[in-house]
């Protein structure tokens, strides 16, 4: 996947009118500002909300809060990111950032309601809505972001690709299926029973 030089996009700028958009879109929907252009999706289906969820509970308990694992990590549900001087306004399903790059200031009663610092982890569940998005657009931004770790996804065909940045590029450094028991870089100190992502 070709890299975008940060530089080439560092004058511009969100049009007003897709400011406004964005602003008056119902909470009952996800809105995020991709490259300029706004997209608008409905509330993931239960599917996707359940995978997104379990996948949270696994990570949560041994990579942030060290519970049968190493902790270290701060992982968030669906958080807003403002990224880069655009700014692209994006909603992953999940997220992580390394302990030592997340300032507790940021998590206070006071801190902004999104956040400008890009997570070291991110993960997308697709959907036939958002995948095209997903796969293109928010890739090139994680990556001219220098989000070191993507993973894909997908809670109908019980799929897991995991992406690394390299230089300039993501590599796909595994694919996972099925009932896998898997060890899926950066969170590969502690097993993950993907089975339990897919079951009713």
């Amino acid at each position: 996947m070709a890299h975008r030089d940060p530089k080439a996009e560092s004058t511009e700028r969100n049009a007003p009118s897709v400011e406004a958009a964005f602003q008056a879109v119902p909470p009952e929907q996800v809105a995020e500002i991709v490259a300029g252009e706004l997209h608008v999706s409905p509330r993931p289906a239960r599917p996707h909300t359940q995978v997104a969820s379990r996948l949270g509970v696994l990570l949560g308990g041994p990579f942030w809060l060290g519970q049968g694992g190493p902790g270290g990590w701060v992982i968030l549900d669906e958080p807003a990111l403002h990224l880069g001087s655009r700014p692209d306004k994006l909603v992953p399903d999940l997220t992580g950032w390394r302990r030592e790059r997340m300032p507790r200031s940021l998590e206070g009663e006071g801190a902004p309601s999104h956040y400008a610092l890009a997570p070291d982890w991110v993960c997308e569940v697709l959907s036939a809505r958002t995948q095209r998005v997903d796969k293109g657009p928010k890739m090139r931004i994680y990556g001219r972001e220098g989000v070191r770790h993507v993973w894909h996804v997908d809670p109908l065909a019980h799929t897991l690709d995991i992406f690394r940045r390299e230089g300039d590029h993501w590599l796909l450094v595994d694919s996972f299926s099925t009932e896998e028991r898997v060890r899926a870089e950066p969170f590969d100190a502690v097993d993950l029973e993907l089975g339990l992502l897919w079951a009713d």
